[in-house]
C-alpha cells in the first residue's frame, strides 16, 4: 500500500513540474503605415496633388526594414516612363523611410512611386500587397517668356491669330486652310475670317497694305473666276487649286449660306476699307 501511495506522489509531482508549453507565435505583419509628401498625406486613392520638383517621401512600416532590399524594390517614374534614379535614408530603427529624387521633377506631371513585394523586413517578411503611390507635380510658377504689359499681349495674340491666316493661305487661291495640315482644302466662312485679319494686319503694320490688298485681290479672282457656285452660293468647303466642291459630310455638299455669309461679311468690310484712289482700290 505504501509503494502505491509513494508511486502515485511521483506521478503527481512530475506532472506539476512539466513546463507549459508557449502559445504558437503570431506571424510578423509587414506592411506601410503611413506615406507623406513633404508633410502631405495621401488621399483615398494614393494620390497627391501639387506636389513639389524636390519632393521627400516619408514612408512608415510596421517593422525594421531590410536595408539590403529597398533600392531595388523601389520605382519612381514618370507616366510609366523611365525611372528616376533617388537616395533613400533611414529613421525611427529602420521603421520608417526616407526618399528623394536625384533630379528636378517636371513641372505639372504625373509620376508613380511603386514599392514592390520584394521589399522586407529584417525577419525576412514580404511587404503585402504591392503599394503605388500617384503624384501629380505643382505647376512651375517661374517666368519663362519675358513680361510684357497689357498691350503688348493683345498686340501679340492679334499677330500670331493673323499670322494663321496669312502664313497658311493657300497658295493659288489666297483663302484660309481649314486646318494648317489641310492641304488643298480651303473654308469659305473661314476665308472671311482670314480677309477681316488681313485688315487688322495692315492696321496693326504687320503687312503693308500693298500686301494686303494684293492678297484679297488673289482670293477674289478665285472666287470669282474657278470656285464652283451654287445659285450664286459658296459650298463649305473648297479645293483651294481648283475651286471646285469639297463635300462637307454626306448631305452637305453644296451650297452653305451661313460659310458664303460669313465670306460675304470679311468681302464687304475689304469693300469699305480699300477706298482709295489707286487703279488696284
Amino acid at each position: 500500500m505504501k509503494n502505491i501511495i509513494f508511486t502515485l506522489l511521483i506521478i503527481v509531482l512530475i506532472a506539476g513540474c512539466t513546463k507549459k508549453e508557449s502559445p504558437p507565435k503570431e506571424p510578423e505583419i509587414f506592411a506601410i503605415t503611413s506615406v507623406t509628401i513633404n508633410g502631405q498625406n495621401e488621399n483615398k486613392s494614393n494620390l497627391f496633388f501639387n506636389v513639389p520638383g524636390t519632393p521627400s517621401f516619408k514612408i512608415d512600416f510596421t517593422a525594421p526594414v531590410d536595408k539590403t532590399v529597398v533600392n531595388s524594390n523601389i520605382l519612381l517614374a514618370k507616366n510609366q516612363g523611365n525611372g528616376v534614379a533617388v537616395t533613400v535614408s533611414f529613421e525611427n530603427n529602420d521603421q520608417t523611410i526616407l526618399i528623394k529624387p536625384s533630379q528636378k521633377l517636371d513641372a505639372l506631371s504625373k509620376y508613380a512611386l511603386t514599392l514592390t513585394t520584394g521589399m522586407r523586413s529584417v525577419n525576412k517578411t514580404p511587404l503585402a500587397p504591392i503599394a503605388i503611390y500617384d503624384l501629380i507635380t505643382a505647376i512651375d510658377s517661374v517666368d519663362k517668356f519675358p513680361r510684357i504689359s497689357d498691350d503688348e499681349l493683345l498686340t501679340l495674340i492679334q499677330k500670331q491669330t493673323f499670322k494663321y491666316f496669312w502664313d497658311f493661305g493657300h497658295s493659288v487661291s489666297g483663302m484660309a486652310r481649314e486646318r494648317n495640315t489641310s492641304g488643298d482644302l480651303v473654308t469659305t466662312g473661314g476665308t472671311g475670317f482670314g480677309v477681316m485679319s488681313i485688315l487688322v494686319g495692315i492696321e496693326r503694320n504687320f503687312i503693308t497694305k500693298t500686301q494686303g490688298l494684293a492678297r484679297i485681290h488673289t482670293i477674289v479672282d478665285f472666287l470669282k473666276n474657278k470656285c464652283t457656285t451654287y445659285h450664286g452660293v459658296f459650298a463649305h468647303w473648297v479645293n483651294g487649286a481648283t475651286g471646285t466642291t469639297i463635300p462637307f459630310s454626306a448631305k452637305d455638299d453644296a451650297a452653305d449660306l451661313v460659310e458664303t455669309s460669313l465670306l460675304m461679311q470679311g468681302l464687304l468690310t475689304a469693300r469699305q476699307y480699300f477706298t482709295g484712289n489707286s487703279p488696284e482700290e
